[in-house]
């Protein structure tokens, strides 16, 4: 005997392929299966009694189902098509950040941890961009801050524009966004960091008669054996987004070498992310 849980897959599995086919057409298939079941049945009960098919009992049957299937059918399925949404709605609201459309904080933790152990675990490359919009409390002031919530808008929007399908898009607080790049290494962090301040530099928002114009400091960091949890990885991204601002803001850099959190590596030769870095 098959276990609970499988027939409830399978249930679920069978009201989506309903929710699928929408309202309308759903209804229809259901009234005809309830038609066919009906006729069926009539007929069955006839051929036992000994009394063979009969014209009038089928066309009863095939009335009956006609009328009573669409009366429950219909407002069941508008029932489910409603609940459905509303779920969604609520896993949107739940996930997403709701100014922006990007993941909230929360919910990139939860994915990119999960990505994060995955990446440990079969020694995979991977990048964290750290990005902060520069100035923006100055945009705030000057413009309100109806400018500013529409300027992460399309910053947000600008940002997503340049990632890929895997990439993790997330709004990490206030004008701070933060993007998960899986199968990354180095070059490649440094080149989407670039991509996403080139794109956002060039971005102008047309507001009240005037056009706004922001740019975007962005910290790269890789992963590496020293990650040994995501927060640290974060807070490698985060050191190097807090270099970029020093750096005189609207550019890209990885964490300072040698790392002031790390203890010296002796007589290791310098890496090709520390080469980046001094070249930055």
């Amino acid at each position: 005997m098959r276990p609970l849980h499988h027939h409830i897959r399978q249930w679920q599995r069978l009201r989506r392929g309903l929710l699928a086919l929408g309202t309308a057409r759903a209804t229809l298939l259901l009234s005809a299966l309830a038609a066919l079941a009906a006729l069926l049945l009539s007929q069955g009960a006839l051929w036992l009694a000994g009394r063979g098919l009969e014209a009038s009992v089928a066309l009863l049957a095939l009335l009956c189902a006609g009328v009573i299937a669409p009366l429950l059918a219909w407002p069941l399925l508008r029932l489910w098509a409603e609940a459905e949404a509303a779920r969604a709605r609520l896993d949107v609201l739940a996930t997403r950040d709701d100014l922006t459309g990007a993941y909230n904080r929360r919910q990139f933790l939860v994915l990119t941890d999960r990505e994060w152990a995955r990446c440990r675990r079969y020694e995979m490359s991977a990048a964290m961009l750290m990005i902060d919009v520069d100035h923006f409390k100055r945009v705030n002031d000057l413009h309100g801050h109806l400018a500013g919530d529409l300027m992460l808008r399309e910053i947000a929007r600008t940002v997503s524009g340049t990632l890929r399908q895997p990439d993790l898009f997330g709004r990490f607080g206030g004008e701070e966004f933060i993007v998960f790049l899986p199968h990354t290494d180095t070059l490649g962090a440094l080149d989407a960091a670039e991509r996403i301040r080139d794109h956002v530099a060039r971005l102008a928002l047309e507001w009240r008669g005037e056009t706004i114009r922001t740019t975007v400091s962005v910290g790269a960091v890789s992963l590496d054996g020293e990650h040994d949890s995501l927060g640290a990885w974060i807070a490698d991204a985060d050191l190097a987004l807090y270099t970029a601002k020093g750096a005189g803001r609207n550019c890209v850099r990885t964490p300072p070498t040698p790392h002031p959190h790390r203890p010296p590596r002796g007589d290791i030769l310098p890496t090709r992310h520390n080469d980046e870095t001094r070249g930055l």
